[in-house]
């Protein structure tokens, strides 16, 4: 082999380990620098910290779950913005649901709903 066609091979050879290095260290360095913007992403679904069955005026209520769940997360939301759904459920004294949430300064309160889901009334505490 001519000692000019080994210069260019080896060149070529040179070449070719560069441009795969900074290619390669091009897209890690962007992969690695990519962020989120916070105002643009949507905020996380509040889901409701559920746990089961539990006794209320010697009734059952039971925990809600699936659309009856986002149904009733939706509404007491509207009711009570900004605060965050703990659990809700069947209700034992007189609402169908009821929805138990703590408000952005540390209260609680509980939203009451009919059948449609729609809101009756609130009380301060865990009504």
């Amino acid at each position: 082999m001519t000692p000019l066609r080994k210069a260019l091979i080896g060149g070529a050879f040179a070449s070719t380990a560069l441009l795969g290095g900074a290619l390669g260290a091009s897209f890690i360095g962007s992969a690695s620098a990519q962020t989120t913007d916070p105002s643009t992403t949507a905020p996380a679904a509040t889901a409701p910290a559920q746990s089961g069955p539990h006794q209320a005026s010697g009734v059952t209520e039971t925990p809600l779950t699936g659309d009856d769940l986002t149904k009733a997360t939706a509404a007491a939301q509207g009711a009570v913005p900004g605060a965050t759904v703990e659990r809700a459920e069947t209700d034992a004294d007189g609402a169908a649901y009821e929805v138990h949430m703590t408000k952005s300064d540390g209260t609680e309160v509980t939203v009451k709903l009919d059948s449609n889901f729609a809101v009756t009334g609130t009380a301060n505490g865990k009504g």
